[in-house]
């Protein structure tokens, strides 16, 4: 039996609307599908990024704390520094004070008389040359004179020795000087330094472990004392 035309039309229509059906299927397959992989995909990069900036901001933490520590050492020496700085500064100060109380023993003629006669018989002692020569500032020549005339009889009781001491009416001590002397070997290749400056500072350098304690106090890192 054949087919009319509006059958045939019928049929047409309706494989058509099969296939458009069928497509339409197909394309949501295919959009739910793609935005699957979207989602996919974009999870993926943001879970990527994620990681990445977490891995930037603890990298940089990192540096920033490094960098904390880095300025903390520096700040703590540089006060640590500071501080020696200023230590060194107050000992100074107490050796300049030291110094000028010195004068003080020099603008008195018998304590300086004295202080001389004392100073020149430890030299000659300590060089022990059968001949010496002492120097002084040009305005202790009258006192050297004495001190070395006191000097001389005891040192041979003392060393059981002949010596000749000569004092330098050329060179002498610059005058700025605190005072004292200065005795030397007669080819002047040894010397004894006996002026109040030498004296200050071997004292200094003596006393320096117990300066710094009196003033500031047990070192904590230091373990073993004498």
């Amino acid at each position: 039996m054949a087919l009319s035309d509006v059958d045939v039309q019928k049929q047409i229509k309706h494989m058509m609307a099969f296939i458009e059906q069928e497509a339409n299927e197909k394309s949501e397959e295919i959009d739910a599908k793609a935005e699957e992989e979207f989602n996919i995909e974009k999870g993926r990069l943001v879970q990527t990024q994620r990681l990445k900036i977490m891995d930037y901001y603890e990298k940089k933490e990192k540096q920033i704390e490094q960098q904390k520590k880095i300025q903390l050492s520096t700040i703590r020496n540089q006060a640590r520094l500071e501080v020696l700085r200023a230590r060194d500064d107050l000992i100074s100060a107490l050796l300049r004070d030291a110094k000028l109380r010195l004068s003080r023993i020099v603008q008195d003629p018998v304590a300086y008389q004295e202080l001389l006669d004392r100073l020149v018989l430890q030299a000659l002692l300590r060089l022990l040359e059968p001949v010496m020569i002492v120097r002084c500032r040009p305005q202790d020549l009258p006192l050297v004179e004495v001190a070395v005339r006191k000097a001389v009889p005891i040192y041979m009781m003392v060393s059981q020795k002949r010596v000749e001491v000569q004092i330098d009416q050329e060179v002498h001590l610059p005058v700025h000087t605190a005072g004292g002397v200065e005795v030397y070997s007669n080819n002047e290749k040894i010397k004894v330094s006996n002026t109040l400056e030498s004296r200050l500072a071997l004292s200094a350098q003596e006393k320096m472990p117990e300066i710094r304690r009196v003033l500031f106090g047990d070192n904590a890192n230091r373990k073993f004392f004498m």
